[in-house]
């Protein structure tokens, strides 16, 4: 697969563990040299920015998207090569995931995980059919994937999980799997 875009969701803030931070400016650095234009939320602060920050830092190109409810708290990244200002936080979801040809997970809250389970939920659909990766940056994402391994177990899933989504340890596992 020729990844030309990626939707990125993560965090609007740091989190508590470095590595989070750090992650996330490696992989806008890897965006970069691979020439793959991020498709991420458009703010400017938490992991989200520093994703976008190192893109455009390294030559790359960043669209964001944001809703208008959102310009403000999640103050807009004003350096970035595009800024689409939505309706609202499903238009955003929707445009993101179009304009890109796979989604990537960092470590996040609520607003990321919504968004991990949309685009999932898009794929087991069928409305969508593009690859989910999760960047489990420092073992972030263990307790939930084994509470998704709970419902494969419990039989709610209609797909194995490894088909489903892939799971990444480093930024730079992205690209060996292409």
């Amino acid at each position: 697969m020729q990844l030309q875009s990626i939707a990125v969701f993560c965090g609007s803030k740091d989190g508590n563990n470095p590595l989070y931070l750090q992650h996330a400016r490696q992989l806008g650095q890897l965006l970069a040299r691979q020439q793959v234009c991020l498709v991420y939320g458009g703010g400017n602060n938490g992991l989200m920015g520093a994703v976008a920050t190192s893109v455009i830092d390294a030559g790359g190109r960043a669209i964001g998207i944001i809703p208008e409810l959102l310009t403000g708290w999640e103050r807009q990244h004003d350096g970035i090569s595009e800024l689409i200002v939505v309706e609202n936080m499903h238009m955003r979801k929707r445009m993101m995931y179009e304009k890109s040809d796979a989604v990537l997970v960092l470590p996040g809250g609520f607003g990321t995980l919504d968004e991990l389970f949309e685009v999932l939920t898009w794929n087991q659909l069928s409305i969508h059919d593009k690859p989910v990766y999760i960047l489990n940056s420092g073992g972030f994402y263990n307790p939930l994937l084994l509470h998704m391994q709970q419902m494969m177990d419990e039989n709610f899933l209609y797909n194995p999980l490894d088909t489903v989504i892939t799971i990444l340890n480093e930024p730079q596992e992205l690209f060996a799997t292409l």
